[in-house]
């Protein structure tokens, strides 16, 4: 990509920057001066007297406590414990396990547990609050929500308060007395309907500080950032991601009708700095009717793909920094930005880590927004139609993933690149501009990152995120935020980047994407962990990545791990819950909420079935004997309900008839172009290329399968269309 000046994203802010450095668009310049000395980062100086479980500074480590989502206020994910250290972390093993719910093997698990004065506190996949011991693994009380279930990240404690705060549906928020699970009061925010709607309220991990609570809202229309009084939940503050009439940014929508200025939720929690005075939050992607037709809301469309700082107490607005200028890709950097301290060029700076789906790490000054090791706006590929904006600001050190699919020849080495491209689609780069044909592109709206939780470590003064290799298609022909082409891995990675050069320091694929939940956990003793799909949590060495023990616990792991200490013996904890993104229900359910110490005795659960790692096709298994007409395929055509070939030609995903037979091996199926199709179509079977057929109207084409396995095959008419023959 070309180079280019930063005068048109200058102009697009209206603010002066330095020539070499880019500036975010930012408010006055009235925030306090920091500190010296103050925080606990790389900067070489103690760490302030205040324990964990205060929150009041940003960086406190975990110690005894683990007391929030992200450990403190900056989401470092980061414990100050290291009696569990590398060369006794071999000899870990389960303190404990209690099954919360009593057993369950189904629902989305998206809670991480906090723990504060021992305890353990989770919500369930059913919408319950549950508080463990964190000794012995007993249940010490439940709250059984009577709204029903809801998905969830995690809840806030205040301490001081003597309160656990969570959500539930009908827009709630609850807040349970700590100590014995009574509900000390419910408040009811007004539903989309209401004048006074602020957004959706669920998914979003709750963050206490100072009698405040701050509240994320999510998948709607509209939605905003917002504070309340942690005492009764009254609103505070209120900041919409995407700006209504008069409020700074409407602009930047061109002449979008309001139904086409949506989406920009704040879904991730944000990361606070009390010194600063600072909320930081990180707005979602533009909607518009759909996140990849950007051709009816020309601009910039703020504060979408944003990150936001905003006054902690009076909720004004500071400075933003945008990610991703008018985004048809759902590439939103929504995650928990973490905050650092960190030497650049040898001076001490308070930094904010911003990145996570377009696999960059944007380093920024959480003070202003300025770019300290540089952020250029770059000359992308233009479509007039979607009115593209004409550059992106790429930091200079570049991206710590790829940002293309590769096109590697059938019949080579599977499964191959991670980011190998399924064939017959239209291949491109991220910010690659799309239209009616399906693009494929690197990362997907999947990630690089995602709402996986990320760790800082003052320990190894390193970054850790999980990653996915899940490429995606974009065109207006796709619903939701694209398409994760049927048949391609999905695999992912490790990645430990250095915040004072942004450079990578060093990458670990991984068989299964890291992207979703799968938090970090750093500890002073420069361990990591994390949890894995398949039900393993894995403890590995932070400088290098390299594994040192896993254990596992019995059902994928959606959560980030935690650590604490009772009566001088460290523990860590992790639930294993299960959600379906994004393996489906491949991926297995449970309730599992594990502590591990060393010695523990506790052995693994079962190994579950692990996760599928291939898309899947859509619809079910067919004996392919058992068809109208037996082990026959019949090409861009949508199957019926008795399995009869739809009437018309198509390009749906589902358009071969049938989408997933079976047949013993050794079988002869035969491929059809319908007579009445208009057009030439295909039958290309990846990734090993045992056949590619290239079909008239009316043609056929027949291949014996004599090996065992999965074949799928899709069109080069439009890649679309794809189905999967499994031979037995």
């Amino acid at each position: 990509m070309q180079r280019k000046s930063l005068a048109a994203l200058l102009l697009s802010c209206g603010v002066i920057a330095s020539p070499l450095l880019l500036n975010a668009c930012g408010g006055g310049d009235d925030s306090p001066e920091p500190t010296p000395g103050a925080g606990n980062g790389n900067g070489g100086v103690p760490p302030p007297a205040a324990s964990a479980a205060d929150l009041k500074d940003c960086c406190t480590p975990g110690d005894k406590d683990f007391p929030k989502v992200g450990g403190n206020l900056g989401n470092q994910n980061y414990s100050s414990l290291k009696k569990i250290d590398k060369a006794q972390v071999a000899q870990l093993g389960g303190a404990w396990l209690n099954r919360i719910e009593g057993g369950i093997n189904t629902g989305t698990n998206q809670s991480t547990t906090v723990v504060v004065d021992g305890v353990i506190y989770i919500e369930s996949a059913l919408g319950n609050v549950i508080a463990v011991d964190g000794k012995t693994g007993a249940t010490k009380w439940k709250w059984t929500t009577p709204y029903g279930v809801i998905t969830r990240r995690g809840v806030a404690v205040a301490k001081d308060l003597g309160l656990v705060y969570t959500v539930a549906n009908g827009n709630r928020l609850v807040a349970l007395k700590k100590d014995t699970g009574e509900v000390a009061w419910i408040k009811e925010y007004p539903t989309s309907a209401d004048p006074q709607f602020v957004g959706a309220v669920q998914k979003v991990a709750l963050v206490y500080h100072d009698r405040r609570l701050y509240i994320g809202t999510n998948d709607g229309n509209r939605g905003a950032a917002f504070s309340a009084d942690a005492t009764d939940g009254k609103v505070l503050t209120v900041f919409w991601g995407v700006p209504r009439p008069g409020e700074r940014g409407y602009e930047t929508w061109g002449g979008a009708p309001e139904s086409d200025r949506t989406g920009a939720t704040p879904w991730i929690h944000p990361a606070v700095d009390p010194e600063l005075n600072l909320v930081y939050w990180t707005f979602g992607n533009a909607r518009g009717g759909s996140s990849q037709n950007g051709s009816t809301r020309p601009g910039l469309n703020l504060f979408a793909n944003s990150l936001v700082a905003l006054d902690l107490k009076t909720g004004e607005y500071k400075w933003h920094f945008q990610s991703v200028h008018h985004d048809i890709w759902d590439m939103d950097n929504v995650m928990s930005p973490v905050l650092a301290n960190v030497k650049i060029d040898g001076k001490d700076r308070k930094v904010i880590i911003y990145g996570s789906k377009t696999g960059m790490y944007y380093i920024l000054d959480r003070k202003d927004g300025s770019a300290p090791l540089g952020i250029d706006e770059v000359a992308v590929k233009q479509d007039a139609r979607q009115a593209t904006w004409p550059t992106q600001p790429i930091p200079r050190q570049g991206a710590w993933t790829e940002t293309c699919v590769v096109d590697q020849p059938l019949g080579t080495a599977i499964p191959g690149d991670p980011n190998r491209a399924v064939p017959n689609y239209a291949l491109g780069c991220l910010y690659d501009p799309h239209w009616d044909v399906p693009t494929l592109s690197a990362p997907g709206h999947g990630g690089g990152a995602n709402w996986n939780h990320q760790s800082f470590s003052p320990a190894t003064g390193l970054v850790y995120t999980g990653t996915g290799y899940v490429a995606a298609a974009h065109s207006l022909t796709e619903a939701a935020n694209g398409l994760r082409p049927p048949g391609e891995y999905m695999t992912g990675g490790i990645v430990a980047v250095d915040p004072s050069t942004n450079l990578v320091k060093w990458k670990k694929y991984m068989p299964y994407s890291l992207a979703h939940g799968n938090g970090i956990l750093t500890t002073a003793s420069g361990l990591m962990f994390i949890g894995q799909p398949d039900g393993n949590l894995l403890a590995m060495d932070g400088t290098n990545g390299n594994e040192l023990w896993r254990f596992q616990t019995g059902a994928s792991i959606s959560a980030s791990p935690v650590s604490y200490e009772i009566d001088g013996e460290q523990y860590v904890a992790v639930y294993a819950g299960g959600t379906s993104i994004p393996y489906g229900d491949s991926a297995a359910r449970g309730d599992f909420l594990w502590a591990f110490k060393i010695g523990g005795t506790v052995p693994p659960a079962a190994t579950p079935e692990p996760p599928v790692v291939r898309r899947p096709v859509s619809g079910s298994a067919v004996e392919g004997a058992a068809l109208p007409a037996p082990n026959t395929v019949f090409l861009a055509r949508v199957q019926t309900a008795t399995n009869q070939p739809g009437a018309v030609e198509s390009t749906a995903v589902n358009a071969m008839t049938p989408t997933f037979m079976r047949v013993p091996v050794n079988t002869t199926v035969t491929f059809r172009n319908p007579a009445d199709n208009a057009n030439v179509h295909c039958a290309t079977q990846f990734f090993e290329g045992a056949f590619n057929f290239r079909l008239n109207p009316g043609a056929s084409a027949n291949y014996t399968f004599t090996t065992p396995g999965e074949y799928f095959y899709n069109d080069c008419h439009s890649p679309r269309p794809t189905g999967k023959i499994v031979v037995y």
